[in-house]
Parts: C-alpha cells; sequence; structure tokens
C-alpha cells in the first residue's frame, strides 16, 4: 500500500525556518521532520512513498539524492507551489493507479500511532475514508475550574474532552471521485464534508501521543524531546 505525504505547502506558520526550506525539511534533531514521518511508516512494513512537492522542491530532490532511507521507495512529485490539498492528491492519481487502498498524512504531524491497526480499521469498516481522530495538545495549559477555584493545572498537557483530525488518512480509490477538478480543490472542505453526509467517513481514535510542528515553539519542544530521548514518536 503507498502513502502520499503531502509536502508542498508553504508553512508560513512556521516562518522563522520554512523562509528558506520547506517545512518537511526542517529538522527535529538531526533529520528533517519528513524522515520521522517515513520511519514510523516503515516500522510498520509500509515502504513505497509519493512525496507531492511544491515550495522549493528541487531541495527534497538534493536531500534524498544524498540520503536514502533504506528499504524505502521514495517517489517525488512536483504538484505545484500553490496547489490545495485536494488539487495535490488529484495530481497524484495515475500514480495510485492499481491501488484499491492508500494512505495520506501531512509532512508535518508526528505519532506514535500504530499503522497497521489504522489500516485493518479501515478495511474492516469498508469506508471510503479513514481519519486518525487525536486529542488536541494544550498549548497554554489546561485548567479545572470548579465554582471560580482553580482545581486542577496541567502544563502542556493533552486536552481528552474533544478530538481534533490527526492526519494519518486511509482513503479508498473512489475518494477521486469526491475531488473537484481543480487545484484550488481543498481535500478538507468539500470532499469531507461529502464524506460526512454519505457517512463513508469514519475515524480511528489515537489515544496516545501526536503533535503538530505548526510553530517555532512546537518546533523547538519536539527538537527537545529528540534530543532528550524522550521522542514518543521514535517506535522503530
Amino acid at each position: 500500500m503507498k502513502t502520499v505525504i503531502l509536502c508542498g505547502g508553504l508553512g508560513t506558520r512556521l516562518s522563522e525556518e520554512t523562509i528558506n526550506k520547506p517545512k518537511p525539511l526542517v529538522k527535529i534533531g538531526k533529520y528533517p521532520i519528513v524522515w520521522h514521518i517515513i520511519n514510523i511508516y516503515k516500522h510498520y512494513g509500509f515502504k513505497d512513498f509519493i512525496l507531492a512537492t511544491g515550495f522549493k522542491e528541487k531541495m527534497f530532490k538534493k536531500y534524498f539524492q544524498k540520503n536514502k532511507i533504506k528499504g524505502c521507495n521514495i517517489k517525488l512529485v512536483n504538484t505545484g507551489l500553490k496547489t490545495q490539498t485536494g488539487g495535490r492528491l488529484l495530481a497524484l492519481k495515475k500514480y495510485l493507479t492499481g491501488q484499491e487502498n492508500f494512505m495520506l498524512t501531512y509532512g508535518d504531524g508526528l505519532s506514535n500511532i500504530n499503522i497497521k491497526k489504522l489500516v485493518n480499521f479501515h478495511k474492516k469498516k469498508k469506508s471510503l475514508a479513514t481519519i486518525t481522530a487525536v486529542h488536541p495538545p494544550v498549548r497554554f495549559g489546561e485548567l479545572k475550574i470548579k465554582k471560580d477555584i482553580v482545581v486542577d493545572f496541567k502544563e502542556k498537557a493533552q486536552t481528552k474532552s474533544n478530538w481534533i483530525s490527526g492526519g494519518f488518512f486511509v482513503f479508498n480509490k473512489k475518494i477521486f471521485d469526491l475531488i473537484p477538478s481543480s487545484s484550488n480543490a481543498i481535500l478538507e472542505e468539500k470532499t469531507f464534508t461529502k464524506l460526512v453526509k454519505i457517512k463513508k467517513f469514519n475515524a480511528f481514535k489515537h489515544e496516545n501521543f501526536w503533535q503538530c510542528m505548526d510553530t517555532l515553539r512546537e518546533k523547538r519542544m519536539l527538537d527537545k524531546l529528540w534530543k532528550q530521548k524522550k521522542a514518543k514518536w521514535k517506535i522503530w
């Protein structure tokens, strides 16, 4: 089963790092975050990757020419500079021919998710799409208040009260029928809305570690975890 990694965006919220390089090539420790993501999938036996590039796509070519990931087949496809997520996936359709199902994730999220369990869940549900649901990290500390008194405070914890998208998708090939034919098509808008309406959108709940790298603070936090050998996503 092939895995698509979306790597073409500008990463403007991490502009301190992404002004000169694509976000997936921003390093956590000695390795770019996309290297970490690839190794999560590789650990579970998934070694066939398509990287949908765009912004500074030549930097990906340069990196992977010099740095091979043993046992992995990595194909780089330039899907355009300003193309949206749905448009990028549409541009990869011909490379996914023959795939009944395939996986997709973003180039800026790390987790200790069990990829095999995710895939098996998707196949069991016979759905068009499976999204990994995670608990959002608390950016500023979580307060528990009763009668105007703080009864609990958790710094840098994860709230258990709600769910958000953690990426790490599995799609059936029929997903392409639900994506508007435009480079401006946003996967998370019309396509996901259609999936919800036809009740073909399942959620795989991941209760453990997940963290995106949207800001410099998050980048530094992940970097610190890696250097202290506390990186929960390092399952290989």
